[in-house]
């Protein structure tokens, strides 16, 4: 149970509420969505493209897509990858359900791979054996997207020498990790993947209200992606079957969807990418400020990979309960009755009811169960200021007592 307050210091703790991620929004921001709204192109203008490029830029990739959400980015990539009925999409079940159910948006099959207990991503290990064993069994996947968990990049180098072995396509789910590097290169360069996707919504690194985008460096991808995003149609006359019948022409040729992002949401990403390293840099800040002053609590703090640098999308701790005299969630209710609003990434996929119906059970993926027993993420964002960074452990410390 959850210690129980006066009214009054209830009033007052919610009144100081602390969320675990907020957008950051300029006067600069508002700006640059106003001059969309007083332009002529509201949607399907050059504000896409600018946002496209800068993106692209950044991450040092050839092509990007925006979309109306990541959710929506991972659905194209698996159908641009060649995902179809009855074949295999491999995951993480430590991520938000849209890793999976993209998967199943094709009609296809969908597996997990159980996560590093360091790392919290995608264990290398399990996957070799996976593999090793779905070769024997003639059921390898055709497409694996690897999580990067709390902004932190999978081990994408050796996952890309599996990929080659076993002739599986890499989807990188980068929706927490923009402004993260991996090997001192941007994540999102598509080095050792063929698609990455990342996410804007208002809790991640940078915000587009919602939306999301796809990056690649293979034209045919490209193309693919451009045509799925718009309805599979193409105004291209070289893709057409037939000549075009004049510059109002287009050709659908395949079925695809509307998951077009606006000018609106495209010019607040252009605005906050010129802020995105001084986001990831105060996320660094305040997660290294973290672990000095939670280190010594009875608790696991986050490790970093030698070949990463996070950017930092959340800050999750793991609860020592042998050294603790309270459950797990008489610590998380309490830090949310003093008006820290901890939150749980994630329940694993596997332990959903629905995806229970496909036979997976409570037992199937040790370590991610292990992790969600004891995980708690505390409040991270770029606004936080130190005096709330101090509430926030402070709190910590009286509900660990």
């Amino acid at each position: 149970m959850a210690k129980r307050f006066p009214t009054t210091r209830y009033a007052e703790v919610m009144s100081d509420y602390i969320p675990y991620g907020r957008q950051d929004i300029s006067q600069e921001d508002i700006d640059a969505v106003i001059a969309v709204l007083r332009s002529d192109w509201i949607t399907q203008g050059p504000a896409i493209e600018r946002f496209e490029q800068a993106v692209a830029n950044y991450c040092q990739v050839k092509y990007a897509v925006a979309v109306s959400s990541a959710t929506a980015g991972l659905h194209i990539a698996c159908l641009a990858a060649g995902l179809r009925e009855d074949e295999l999409l491999w995951t993480s079940p430590n991520t938000f359900i849209a890793s999976a159910n993209c998967g199943l948006y094709c009609n296809a099959k969908v597996d997990f791979v159980d996560i590093d207990p360091n790392t919290y991503n995608l264990s290398v290990d399990q996957l070799k054996n996976k593999l090793v064993r779905a070769e024997k069994q003639g059921c390898l996947p055709k497409v694996l997207i690897p999580v990067h968990f709390a902004g932190q990049s999978c081990e994408m180098e050796q996952i890309a020498a599996l990929s080659q072995q076993y002739g599986f396509k890499i989807i990188e789910d980068a929706s927490h990790a923009i402004g993260g590097r991996y090997q001192r290169q941007p994540v999102g360069s598509c080095q050792f993947s063929d698609m990455t996707v990342f996410s804007f919504h208002p809790v991640k690194i940078i915000t587009t209200g919602e939306g999301g985008i796809v990056l690649t460096n293979e034209d045919k991808l490209y193309q693919k992606l451009i045509r799925l995003r718009t309805h599979g149609i193409t105004r291209n006359p070289d893709l057409m079957q037939g000549k075009s019948h004049g510059s109002w022409y287009y050709q659908q040729l395949e079925l695809g969807f509307n998951y077009r992002m606006t000018d609106i949401q495209a010019a607040l990403g252009v605005s906050q990418m010129q802020r995105l390293n001084e986001f990831v840099e105060r996320r660094c800040f305040l997660a290294n400020r973290y672990h000095q002053l939670l280190q010594d609590l009875p608790l696991i703090l986050p490790w970093q990979h030698p070949d990463t640098n996070s950017s930092w999308h959340l800050y999750v701790i793991r609860l020592k309960l042998d050294k603790i005299n309270k459950t797990h969630r008489q610590i998380f209710e309490e830090l949310r009755g003093l008006g820290i609003g901890v939150n749980l990434h994630y329940i694993p996929v596997h332990l959903q009811p629905y995806y229970q119906r496909f036979g997976f059970k409570l037992g199937d993926f040790p370590e991610v169960e292990k992790y969600y027993e004891q995980a708690i993420s505390i409040p991270l964002y770029s606004g936080l200021d130190e005096e709330s960074q101090d509430k926030v452990v402070a709190f910590l410390r009286e509900a660990l007592i």
